[in-house]
């Protein structure tokens, strides 16, 4: 099987258009699609993809266009004619307020929406694209062994289960209130709760308290949208994490993405950290550690 997150009956021969962001996530699912030999279209947003990417397509298979111009990008997605999308990378947080010039079809989109998030709001977006016939695909796709797996999976935990279990939780609950997917937390205190600014950012804030035994929790919420919007964990973060003294983090086993997993554990290793895997069954229930 090419992936367990596939929808049943997926046909590789239809291709999929990938809608790239930054960093090395969208050059890792487009490294995965030619591996299976997939075809693949590039649909790269302006500032965001890596020019590295995007030269590895001719210009009649990639298209650049600006953050909010939905129309573009279904105009794109119709000339390419492949059967599904896949959303991979981030978009640059400041983006979405500084400079963002949503197109006529963006626009009617938002004003349709009693809420604006980053849920109803790229899952809009998702809706408009599976409205042309193109399948969005679980984000996690073709990345299964990228995924955080159950269970220790670099050095020893030192952090005692109940305050992993509160951290845990206290996650879960601010994921479910679409603030963030991510805690700081020390001996049943939380440092940081992760919101807009990004796991980096919270990472630092958390950092300046100069609290030992900190570590960070990276969760999805209960009815998370795989497609788009999954947790990555990278080597920048583990480099954050480093720098802030925070040496421990707790992944959602078979939920996040850990970028370029073998250099991560490398790195982790080498730093002394601690990386483990949990499952949350729900909020107060925690295997895995």
């Amino acid at each position: 099987m090419i992936s367990h997150f596939l929808p049943e009956g997926f046909d590789g021969s239809r291709g999929v258009a990938l809608l790239a962001g930054r960093g090395i996530y969208p050059v890792l699912v487009n490294e995965r699609l030619r591996k299976f030999n997939i075809p693949v279209r590039l649909v790269a947003f302006e500032g965001e993809a890596a020019n590295a990417l995007i030269n590895e397509f001719p210009e009649n298979e990639r298209a650049i266009i600006k953050v909010g111009q939905l129309g573009g990008l279904l105009k794109s997605l119709k000339k390419f004619g492949m059967g599904y999308a896949l959303m991979a990378g981030q978009v640059t947080p400041k983006r979405l307020f500084n400079g963002l010039v949503p197109d006529f079809k963006a626009a009617m989109v938002l004003a349709r929406l009693k809420k604006r998030n980053a849920e109803t709001i790229f899952g809009a977006i998702a809706e408009e694209i599976e409205q042309i016939g193109v399948e969005m695909l679980d984000a996690r796709s073709f990345l299964d062994d990228n995924l955080a797996d159950e269970g220790v999976m670099i050095g020893k935990i030192k952090v005692d289960q109940e305050y992993i279990t509160h951290a845990i939780d206290i996650a879960k609950q601010m994921a479910c209130l679409d603030i963030g997917q991510g805690v700081v937390a020390r001996k049943g205190t939380i440092l940081a709760v992760e919101a807009f600014e990004g796991t980096d950012a919270m990472l630092r804030r958390a950092g300046e308290f100069g609290a030992s035994e900190a570590f960070l929790i990276k969760t999805v919420k209960q009815k998370q949208d795989y497609r788009f919007d999954v947790p990555v964990f990278g080597l920048r973060t583990v480099e954050v994490m480093a720098e802030s003294g925070i040496f421990t983090a707790g992944l959602e086993a078979g939920n996040t993405i850990i970028l370029e997993k073998e250099k991560v554990f490398l790195e982790a290793k080498r730093k002394k950290m601690c990386l483990f895997g949990y499952v949350a069954h729900d909020i107060g229930g925690v295997n895995g550690v």
